[in-house]
């Protein structure tokens, strides 16, 4: 993938991003009466919201990272190896900071 490409796609994502975190920190619904069902059914939307939220979080610092290592020059090269991180990993994955190998290392020692 091309550079600019990279970039617009990353931009884009990111601007997604921003928008999905900003619905998830919205303001709570009104407060009203409920029963105890609908306490529970809160309390899980809740940690559903919380959820989301660190997900969208942590991908938004990892597009961040991949527009950085953009203008640093990097882009593309495992931060791991130093190795190529395959074109079609970056299509899926444009904020890819690994190849698939260290990303595999990676996940496993979690």
């Amino acid at each position: 993938m091309d550079v600019t490409t990279a970039r617009e796609r990353l931009e884009d994502m990111l601007a997604e991003l921003d928008r999905s975190i900003g619905v998830l920190q919205g303001d709570p619904v009104a407060i009203r009466e409920h029963s105890a069902a609908d306490a529970g059914s809160d309390l899980t939307d809740a940690d559903r919201t919380r959820a989301m939220l660190t997900v969208a979080t942590t991908q938004r610092r990892a597009v961040i990272d991949a527009i950085k290592r953009l203008d640093e020059g990097s882009y593309g090269q495992c931060v791991d190896c130093r190795g190529q991180v395959p074109e079609g990993r970056l299509e899926a994955r444009p904020e890819a900071a690994r190849c698939v190998q260290c990303q595999g290392k990676r996940e496993r020692r979690r």
